[in-house]
């Protein structure tokens, strides 16, 4: 799939296996796992067939976001944009659920 990145930051930390952008090493490798699945998925389907992600669609005000998790604590929070031919997922964040 294609990805876009709302924060720099994400972008750096999937791309600089240097750069942990504060969130600890365990986060980090973590964190570029669950990038290399969706960047390999064709579609949401792969992603959702991966349960480990626990993919969930967020509800209210985050209404259309979707949260994948990174570990225990953390979860990427994605969105997924239409796009022809490949949809495409705008990574907006990463928290902590704790």
């Amino acid at each position: 799939m294609n990805v876009r990145f709302e924060d720099d930051r994400l972008d750096s930390l999937e791309t600089d296996p240097t750069f942990n952008g504060g969130y600890g090493r365990p986060v980090a490798r973590a964190f570029r796992k669950v990038m290399n699945v969706i960047r390999s998925a064709t579609d949401e389907r792969d992603i959702r067939e991966m349960k480990s992600l626990r993919m969930e669609k967020l509800k209210g005000d985050r209404s259309g976001q979707i949260s994948l998790r990174i570990n225990e604590q953390w979860r990427l929070i994605i969105r997924i944009e239409p796009g022809h031919p490949k949809n495409t997922v705008l990574v907006v964040g990463m928290e902590d659920y704790h």
